[in-house]
């Protein structure tokens, strides 16, 4: 126990000491200060601009920008799409995979655009190597730029500077964020035992007869991985995704993968307050979330540890649920990763979710239900400091104050912007499909547990998709035509509707004269403040969704207590 307990105190001590560091790191690239990239960078970067027509001085609005990620997606989808189709044809298929079905490629293509990578396939059957590097690849450094970059563009409005240029925010994230750790990362992961080869896969003999084999899946994984828990894109090389042997073999990769996938949202809140000029109150907010994921992390792993009532009894002892995971891993990082992957918005997963006890189903579903913990690549710190403004507009109409957020007044557009996004967006994109396919269990929902589980199976499934998640509880039948479509309504929504408000968002703080602070100004810096943040999650966020966490994972938690 206390191993596992040390395990889970180290790690998350490891990305914390890393935040300030990283998070100066990236306000220096995008405020456009030195950094140690630039004799190599600042060569390709100009070379870039120049093929692709970019004016790196051009300011973009708000709407200006969103169409600029709206086009560019688009482009980026066709190309992805083509390529699914085309792959029987492409080179690098050493086992001949054919083309998938047009609803299949139809939701790939949307999950991998919109950094979700939802997997209603398994990669090694059913992806050639190049779409898995060429296509699906590509898609996962630029839809983590496309995020990254519309949480920068958001910092800057709320903090009065210009949005900047969606384009050169694409490239400068990808060429001085993600490709170098990339690199770097890979490298590690080579060395740790992830292949990274064209080869196909290797045919051994088995212990039961001379004459039955078995395939070894191979391929270029290492790479493939990094950017999977770096970009916060979850997609699997595999399909057991990082519960692989040859995706996550050991201690030391499961390390780098949590670490991975938590380094950039919590460095962006640190960034934040350098751009802020108010490192005070970034550290505050820092704190908040880290004191509600630490909360997660412990309900997650508690439930682990103590394991099933009812296997218990039958072993005649308390012992840790082991069921859906690794032994290398064991139910500590097991945890840890869970609610990690689903709090960063991440979705990789080193084991089975749909066999979490229920306090790890309630903090996997409250995680993405939230969106903030740590958030998704770039949005997720987005959505926290709109928080931030709820908060200010709440507490100043308690305390009779005019609502400001940092020297910029708070009025109806802002409100407006930050409630729809918020309290409207999230709820529909789950809650909505999430009522059409719990009505009709039999021909759509494809439950494969009845009762409180299967509730929680359908909404996991759709709020995966709406908080750009990916992750699954994956005793759900979702390789139908059904599941395919309907979960890209919540896909496309729970991206670009979001998107387009923050952007919207950020445009209208942006353009406001700040006004001078008085006696009367709201101070947003302090541990008051702060804890009156935590109370306007809980109650805007949190609350919206407490009556499927109390159909699905509560209601399971006490079924399982009373032996029923």
């Amino acid at each position: 126990m206390f191993q596992g307990w040390l395990q889970i105190a180290l790690t998350i001590a490891i990305f914390v000491a890393l935040a300030p560091t990283f998070g100066g790191y990236m306000a220096r690239v995008y405020l456009g200060q030195k950094t140690l990239l630039d004799a190599v960078l600042n060569p390709v970067e100009r070379l870039l601009y120049s093929l692709s027509g970019v004016q790196v001085k051009e300011e973009m609005t708000g709407w200006q920008y969103a169409r600029a990620i709206l086009y560019s997606n688009l482009v980026m989808s066709l190309l992805l799409a083509f390529i699914q189709f085309s792959q029987g044809w492409l080179p690098f298929n050493p086992t001949g995979i054919g083309a998938p079905t047009w609803d299949l490629v139809t939701h790939t293509t949307i999950s991998f655009m919109t950094n979700t990578n939802q997997q209603h396939y398994s990669g090694e059957t059913a992806y050639s190597y190049f779409t898995q590097f060429a296509g699906l690849g590509y898609m996962m450094f630029t839809s983590a730029a496309t995020g990254l970059a519309v949480g920068i563009a958001f910092i800057r409005g709320i903090t009065g500077r210009p949005l900047g240029n969606f384009y050169v925010d694409l490239i400068q994230s990808i060429t001085r964020i993600l490709l170098p750790i990339s690199i770097v990362g890979a490298i590690v992961l080579i060395a740790s035992g992830i292949p990274e080869t064209l080869s196909g896969p290797v045919v051994v003999p088995t212990l039961e007869a001379p004459a039955v084999s078995q395939a070894i899946a191979l391929g270029p994984v290492a790479h493939f991985e990094i950017i999977k828990e770096l970009g916060e894109n979850g997609g699997g090389f595999f399909a057991i995704n990082s519960a692989h042997p040859f995706e996550n073999p050991n201690g030391l990769t499961n390390l780098v993968e949590i670490v991975g996938m938590v380094s950039i949202p919590s460095a962006l809140i640190y960034t934040y307050g350098v751009f802020a000029n108010n490192r005070k109150q970034a550290w505050l907010v820092f704190g908040l979330i880290l004191a509600i994921y630490l909360a997660f992390v412990t309900i997650t792993a508690i439930g682990e540890y103590q394991g099933n009532p009812a296997v218990n009894s039958l072993l005649g002892g308390m012992q840790p649920n082991l069921e859906g995971k690794e032994v290398r891993f064991g139910w500590a990082q097991s945890a840890l990763f869970a609610a990690t992957t689903t709090g960063t918005m991440c979705g990789a997963v080193n084991s089975l979710h749909d066999s979490f006890m229920p306090p790890g189903g309630f903090v996997t579903l409250s995680n993405m239900f939230l969106q903030i913990i740590w958030g998704g690549q770039g949005t997720g710190t987005a959505y926290l400091f709109t928080y931030l403004i709820l908060a200010v507009f709440a507490t100043g109409l308690m305390v009779g104050r005019t609502p400001e957020f940092l020297g910029r007044k708070i009025e109806k557009r802002e409100v407006v912007l930050a409630s729809f996004l918020l309290l409207l967006v999230h709820p529909i994109a789950i809650l909505i499909p999430g009522a059409i396919a719990l009505a009709f269990p039999d021909q759509l929902a494809g439950i494969s547990n009845p009762g409180f589980h299967g509730l929680s199976q359908v909404i996991y499934e759709y709020a995966s998709a709406a908080a750009n998640n990916g992750s699954g509880f994956e005793g759900l039948g979702d390789a139908t035509l059904w599941w395919n479509l309907s979960a890209c309504f919540s896909l496309l929504l729970g991206r670009y509707v979001p998107i387009i408000c923050l952007l919207l968002l950020a445009d209208s703080m942006s353009r406001k004269q700040p006004v001078p602070m008085t006696v009367a100004t709201l101070q947003t810096d302090t541990f008051l403040f702060t804890g009156v943040t935590a109370g306007v999650i809980l109650i805007l966020g949190a609350l919206t969704f407490f009556p499927v966490l109390a159909l699905g994972p509560i209601a399971e938690a006490f079924q399982i207590a009373k032996g029923v």
